[in-house]
């Protein structure tokens, strides 16, 4: 069980990011909507300002589908 300080505490960085991200936010909202599967790959392409970009990604295994379902859980409960 998380501690509700720590909870209040994560609750507010979510809340400041939303506020400074949200079309990311809103991006990662309609993910979280539909129906992450195992096998589904998830990428992420980091680009900074002198254009250099790092790639990376990862095939969703069963044991991350917890993990997504508990970041729903944040996101609908918030």
């Amino acid at each position: 069980m998380v501690n509700p300080a720590t909870f209040m505490k994560l609750m507010g960085a979510k809340n400041k990011f939303a506020s400074a991200h949200p079309k990311f936010v809103a991006f990662f909202s309609a993910v979280l909507k539909q129906q992450i599967e195992e096998g589904t790959v998830i990428e992420i392409t980091v680009t900074k300002p002198d254009g250099t970009s790092l790639t990376g990604n990862m095939r969703v295994q069963q044991s991350d589908l917890e993990i997504f379902e508990e970041l729903k859980n944040l996101s609908v409960n918030s």
